[in-house]
């Protein structure tokens, strides 16, 4: 491990009003960090010289290369913080960087906290780093935006409307023929409360009758997932009747990572839009500290891109673990071409 030893806030631990700050603190710093076997540079705020105790001997330790100063005109503290962001590096410090929270991730999960008794230093643990709450989100996200760089069109609705099979129905219906917004809730209120309910869901990808006129993707986060497809068929139902259409749609629900529980979104396609095959296949390189919970999730993903591609079948999502990505939230992801989907890609 490597550790920057922040000098300036080591030699002043202990300081009182009428004392200078402390060279031992320093070397008894570089003695614990050694016995660990840790690699580590000495950073000082160049007004240290000015101020410790030992001035001679630190001047000698300056002039070897023991002890490095932070060049002119940086700000301590933040050349501190980046040196160990670009190094990957722990830094030893009792100071919290408050203000520099904005700029550089996680700090504390970098700062090694410590503590003296008498001349002998104790060498804390820094806290475990913050996970992404949204990283399924940021990982979806980053797959379509590269499938729109290949030319496809995406569903982008993340608003969310309040999730019910009734304002399934009532959004179908004000989407697919504008003309009947007015007065539409009241028109199917009754309509959808007098249908019987489906003992059994039939499997729409099955099912599927070339001659509907559309197919509509119900987004639906997991928890809301049973409810949508248990009320599919009466969803159907009521929006071809209302449209006055010769054939049901069809009820593609997909569990959708941007959507919240209580939420839905629609994407709405005429039946010849729709892809049988999802023309690429994904892989998501990962942090191992995500790397379970990312396999875990991996359907969710599938089901999120092809919802919002508009294909029947789910892409293939491969999760691997990558030593490079070493902080939690970091990944990348490709798309490779899904080689059943044929020479499809550049549609």
């Amino acid at each position: 491990m490597k550790v920057i030893i922040d000098a300036s806030n080591v030699a002043h631990f202990g300081k009182g009003n009428d004392s200078s700050p402390k060279l031992a603190n320093i070397l008894s710093a570089v003695k614990a960090l050694e016995d660990k076997g840790y690699d580590f540079v000495i950073m000082a705020d160049a007004s240290l010289k000015h101020e410790i105790d030992d001035k001679e001997k630190y001047v000698h330790l300056l002039d070897e290369e023991a002890i490095e100063e932070v060049p002119a005109g940086n700000n301590a503290d933040h050349f501190i913080l980046e040196l160990a962001e670009e190094e990957n590096a722990k830094i030893l410090s009792n100071d919290l960087f408050r203000e520099f929270n904005d700029e550089f991730k996680d700090i504390q999960s970098r700062r090694l906290p410590f503590s003296f008794d008498g001349e002998k230093i104790t060498i804390g643990e820094s806290k475990k780093p913050k996970k992404d709450k949204n990283i399924l989100q940021h990982i979806c996200n980053d797959i379509l935006l590269s499938i729109e760089n290949k030319r496809w069109e995406v569903y982008k609705g993340k608003e969310g409307i309040e999730f019910s099979p009734l304002n399934i129905a009532k959004e179908s219906i004000i989407r697919m023929d504008k003309s009947q917004q007015d007065g539409v809730g009241n028109k199917i209120e009754g309509l959808f409360s007098k249908l019987p309910m489906f003992d059994k869901v039939m499997d729409m990808v099955e099912d599927v009758e070339t001659s509907a006129p559309y197919v509509i993707f119900v987004l639906v986060h997991p928890k809301d997932y049973k409810e949508a497809v248990k009320s599919a068929g009466n969803i159907s139902v009521t929006i071809a009747d209302r449209l006055r259409l010769d054939k049901r749609p069809l009820i593609a629900v997909r569990n959708d990572l941007f959507m919240k529980p209580g939420t839905f979104e629609l994407n709405i396609l005429y039946s010849d839009e729709v892809e049988e095959e999802a023309p690429f296949n994904v892989e998501i390189k990962i942090n191992s500290h995500d790397e379970v919970f990312i396999k875990k999730n991996s359907r969710n993903i599938a089901s999120t891109v092809a919802g919002r591609m508009g294909s029947w079948k789910f892409p293939f999502v491969a999760v691997k673990p990558d030593i490079i990505l070493e902080k939690p939230g970091e990944f990348e992801t490709y798309l490779d071409k899904n080689e059943k989907y044929g020479k499809k890609e550049d549609k």
